[in-house]
């Protein structure tokens, strides 16, 4: 556990203590903290300039929290408030992301964490997080909501604290980048684009713009965008997907935990809810690594594939627009994927004349 209260001037402190006064913690919330937050927005190079219209791209890129994802901001706020309660086990449900930030936590937190995850449905770099952090991870045989609804029937009786994103507390730390994205842009962005999977991340970034906006800090608010995979896409079709399949791990879910508030916040932000295919996602994650220099999980390029699809439809117009997207998690989550993409390095003896000719170089 780490109280970051006693760092130096001008240091990043994480989440908590960066917007204590936004959150739900008091003097007596122990900060278990990694230093999560503060990730970069990076503004688009390639792909933001190609696209029809005028549109000012940019990459909340959250790939470089602690554990290489978004959800490092709402576990410092959950496994913070659970040690307050005295809990001594943390326990999620999970695709990948939420195992290795809530084994993270719970491990500097001196708390046991235990992970339920589908059978066959995790990327080996989330897995492999997991078990190093030190958490007891069982494999369900059945999907992500099979095993979410393990983990609250467990949680509802037990002295075991749940960490998935239905804990309020996530999504209070979670909401923080969208003051980041403000306090980068000195103002919201026209659009906020992200992957849906459980439905969290939108709604908190949402609760996050209201907030700054009751605070006095913005004026006005973004129209929210959220996108599923098409074998994924529940709340776009209306109705939960039984046996939910795409390539985006991150986002195979088919029956989403914060269902009612992300689309409440679509709905009162002005927004929409979008299906990309994985066909489409795949597209934007070569995108983002060639182009862009930014290497992500496949679920991360979701948001990006949206943007991509809904510039060509000729949604954004032609007046300037400023539109944010949130790139979830690092691409080695999933290294997997990457390497099945590319082909195989080519190959030479150790001979400097031999890579000149392949390479065809001239003096």
């Amino acid at each position: 556990m780490v109280d970051a209260r006693g760092g130096p001037a001008g240091h990043w402190r994480g989440v908590i203590e960066e917007y204590r006064q936004y959150l739900p913690v008091t003097e007596q919330t122990p900060v278990v903290t990694l230093l999560e937050g503060d990730t970069p927005l990076i503004p688009s190079q390639v792909i933001g300039p190609q696209l029809p219209g005028s549109i000012d791209l940019y990459f909340k890129y959250e790939g470089v929290n602690p554990t290489a994802s978004f959800k490092d901001r709402g576990m410092t706020m959950a496994v913070s408030k659970a040690k307050e309660d005295g809990a001594q086990v943390t326990m999620c449900a999970s695709t990948g992301n939420t195992s290795a930030s809530a084994a993270a936590y719970s491990a500097i937190a001196g708390m046991q964490s235990v992970v339920l995850i589908p059978d066959g449905y995790v990327a080996l770099g989330k897995l492999s997080q997991a078990l190093a952090h030190g958490a007891r991870v069982i494999q369900i045989a059945g999907n992500f909501d099979d095993c979410l609804s393990i983990v609250c029937e467990i949680t509802d009786n037990y002295p075991v604290a749940l960490v998935n994103s239905l804990n309020p507390y996530r999504l209070e730390g979670q909401k923080t980048a969208a003051f980041e994205v403000c306090n980068a842009l000195g103002t919201p962005p026209d659009f906020h684009a992200l992957p849906v999977g459980n439905a969290g991340n939108i709604t908190a970034y949402w609760w996050g713009y209201k907030q700054y906006r009751e605070a006095g800090k913005i004026d006005c608010l973004p129209r929210m965008l959220g996108f599923q995979a098409a074998g994924a896409a529940p709340m776009v079709r209306g109705e939960p997907v039984a046996n939910p399949e795409t390539i985006a791990t991150a986002i195979r879910i088919g029956n989403p935990a914060r269902w009612q508030e992300a689309a409440a916040a679509v709905e009162e932000s002005g927004g929409l809810l979008r299906i990309v295919t994985d066909e489409e996602i795949l597209v934007a994650y070569r995108k983002l690594g060639s182009s862009e220099g930014i290497f992500v999980e496949p679920a991360s390029a979701a948001g990006v594939a949206g943007i991509i699809k809904l510039a060509t439809e000729g949604f954004f117009g032609d007046e300037p627009t400023v539109v944010v997207c949130t790139l979830t998690g690092h691409g080695l989550k999933d290294p997997d994927r990457a390497v099945a993409m590319v082909e195989e390095p080519e190959k030479a003896p150790a001979q400097t004349e031999t890579v000149v000719e392949m390479l065809g170089l001239a003096k």
